[in-house]
């Protein structure tokens, strides 16, 4: 009876192990997504200007020097910089799977000490581009 349930029980780890590699490229989607908040938060620039495409645009309109200028402005002002999310999705295009968004409501902070001294709301949208196993954001759009 063993031996009988041997090769269900590999067919089974197989199908599982190929259901976790169609999930990779989502996962590491979602973590490109945390390492964005985490370096925002940590002031670290240069780190987030090597997470953009080197075709990025914000608002159709914003290059990357554009995002260098406002995270220098946005760090000098604040001493404190937070970046909340709210709430966030991402998810792979189903067409084209080098492509994927994130759709996510984030609060950001700025502070001098402990209390805030500015905050504000947006609904954010980000298009991240695949290049081999890296995913860049490309586009920006925020209400």
């Amino acid at each position: 009876m063993p031996q009988r349930l041997f090769p269900l029980l590999f067919l089974l780890l197989a199908l599982l192990a190929g259901c976790g590699a169609k999930d990779e490229p989502l996962a590491a989607l979602e973590a490109a997504v945390q390492e964005l908040q985490d370096n925002l938060q940590a002031k670290r620039s240069n780190s987030v200007l090597e997470q953009l495409h080197p075709q990025f645009r914000a608002q159709q309109q914003f290059d990357r020097e554009w995002a260098q200028r406002t995270m220098l402005l946005m760090f000098l002002r604040h001493k404190k910089v937070e970046v909340l999310a709210l709430s966030k999705a991402s998810y792979l295009n189903e067409t084209y799977s080098e492509k994927g968004h994130t759709e996510a409501q984030v609060a950001l902070i700025g502070a001098e000490g402990l209390i805030p001294d500015s905050a504000r709301h947006f609904t954010v949208e980000m298009e991240w581009w695949r290049e081999g196993e890296e995913w860049k954001l490309a586009r920006l759009s925020w209400q």
